[in-house]
């Protein structure tokens, strides 16, 4: 059988693969945005038993017999295809030693954490959700001490699922150079920098203001509206069955409005990224395989660089105060740029200003690292959670909600957060080599994202799942990740704001 031979009928196994996937994806959004509290139990079983056919599929021995050929012989075919064949058996690779049985165990691990994990969050009661973390946790153990393949510590290999090559060693020194600045910085605005008007954030919003401003946004990021859904959930997120099948979710709060805008901005960025990798790659089945950091380092751009800049702030003011009548009639642009970047410690890591962001997703890394490694045992993660916000943010946490409950990620996905502090710098350096092109900040000011969407689309979304991180970030910008960018810019945007 020739190589063109074989990557047919692999191509045809995976048509069949991609398709059970999709439905799991679809079944959890289902879960996590409109199934009722009383059919979440089912609703799981249900994604458990597809599962076993998927997990059946993917360990077949005409799959793997395909799959390992052409991942050693891989004469003749395209390079996005060499590439997508990399993905898929680096994936098979490490997971080929999880039997049938183990993995429908963990499916049914899995969705019952979320479960719990909701129940245990709407009750603020971390102890509702304690067996089903322990099991989370003791299932990733076991699977990665199955791998053939063994990091330094069960927290390395989860890390580097997440971003290729990461590790403890490189995130220590990354979170190290991000506290050695932006500490004195919060402490030196707390101390010494302008009040900042903020009476007006709490002002109620009502939601179909909100869900409206939130369509324009997504619209105005470049998203195209037929290929995508807007709904809402407990903690928002955004996935994709394809190019043309993308759905964010958002949360309102009706006293607490830019919780939405900044929610909406972020996982339009996510969306932006799933619509506008090439075809190419999706055709051959090597599309959504960038890290996660590359990922968040586009949500997060545009719900900061972008959404929280003042040109920004610029643009939309007149269609917030056109959506929401007289609430902000009083407010100058000014007034709301400066409140929407307030740089004051809070609970919730979803609501932190950009300069706090880090020091949330440092003590989630310090504590996540701990558990997985069994330095520490699940009882022990609430206190110690408590105990670090006062430490690194000086906050008391009134209850498991807002403390260790608050994010859904501990339902089973260890080792993602540091994605979103990497993807901080990444968007920074990013911004650094994309001004040198045009005038991002004046594109901005006009409305006119188009401008951004073309260039990341042309430099950095059509390159993500072909290469590595570094490799990545070194063909975007000529270097490989430099941190200083993002506190550079840091530094320069929230000095000219409290003492500017």
């Amino acid at each position: 059988m020739t190589n063109e031979q074989k990557l047919k009928k692999l191509f045809s196994l995976l048509d069949e693969i991609d398709a059970y996937s999709r439905c799991l994806g679809k079944m959890n959004f289902d879960l996590e945005c409109c199934a009722p509290v009383e059919g979440m139990e089912q609703a799981g079983a249900d994604m458990a038993i597809i599962g076993k056919r998927l997990h059946s599929l993917t360990h077949s021995k005409t799959y793997v017999k395909l799959l390992t050929e052409l991942y050693e012989n891989s004469d003749g075919l395209t390079d996005v295809q060499k590439k997508g064949i990399e993905h898929l058996y680096e994936r098979y690779y490490k997971n080929k030693n999880i039997s049938a049985k183990l993995s429908y165990e963990m499916d049914c691990a899995f969705n019952k954490a979320y479960t719990d994990w909701l129940k245990a969050k709407n009750a603020k009661n971390f102890s509702l959700y304690r067996d089903s973390f322990a099991s989370v946790i003791e299932y990733l153990k076991k699977a990665v001490s199955l791998r053939d393949e063994q990091k330094e510590t069960v927290y390395d290999s989860l890390l580097d699922d997440f971003e290729k090559d990461g590790s403890i060693k490189q995130l220590d020194a990354f979170f190290g150079a991000l506290k050695e600045r932006i500490v004195p910085l919060m402490k030196k605005i707390a101390e010494e920098g302008k009040p900042i008007r903020s009476d007006f954030l709490s002002r109620p919003v009502s939601i179909p203001q909100q869900e409206a401003f939130s369509r324009y946004l997504l619209k105005l990021e470049g998203l195209r509206e037929t290929a995508l859904v807007l709904m809402t959930t407990e903690h928002p997120f955004t996935d994709h069955y394809g190019a043309n099948d993308v759905r964010v979710t958002t949360h309102y709060y009706e006293e607490n409005f830019i919780s939405n805008i900044f929610s909406t901005m972020h996982e339009g960025g996510h969306a932006m990224f799933m619509q506008n990798e090439p075809k190419e790659q999706y055709d051959n089945h090597a599309a959504d395989n960038m890290s996660n950091a590359m990922h968040e380092c586009i949500s997060r751009f545009y719900e900061n660089i972008i959404g929280r800049s003042e040109e920004f702030i610029h643009f939309v003011m007149p269609k917030l105060r056109e959506l929401s009548g007289d609430t902000f009639s009083d407010v100058s642009e000014r007034e709301m740029y400066e409140a929407v970047n307030i740089a004051s410690p809070g609970l919730i890591r979803m609501e932190a200003d950009e300069l706090s962001y880090c020091l949330h997703i440092m003590i989630r890394y310090e504590i996540e690292k701990l558990f997985m490694n069994g330095e520490i045992t699940v009882d022990e993660i609430p206190a110690l959670w408590n105990a670090k916000y006062k430490e690194y943010l000086g906050l008391d946490v009134p209850d498991d909600s807002v403390g260790c409950l608050q994010d859904v990620h501990w339902t089973g996905m260890f080792g993602y957060f540091p994605s979103y502090a990497l993807g901080n710098a990444y968007g920074a350096q990013i911004l650094n080599t994309m001004k040198k092109d045009f005038d991002v900040f004046g594109a901005i000011k006009e409305g006119d994202l188009g401008k951004i969407a073309d260039w990341l689309t042309k430099n950095v979304f059509s390159i993500a799942s072909l290469k590595t991180p570094d490799e990545w970030i070194n063909a975007i910008t000529g270097e490989s990740l430099n941190v200083n960018y993002y506190l550079d810019y840091l530094e320069d945007k929230f000095s000219k704001i409290y003492f500017g």
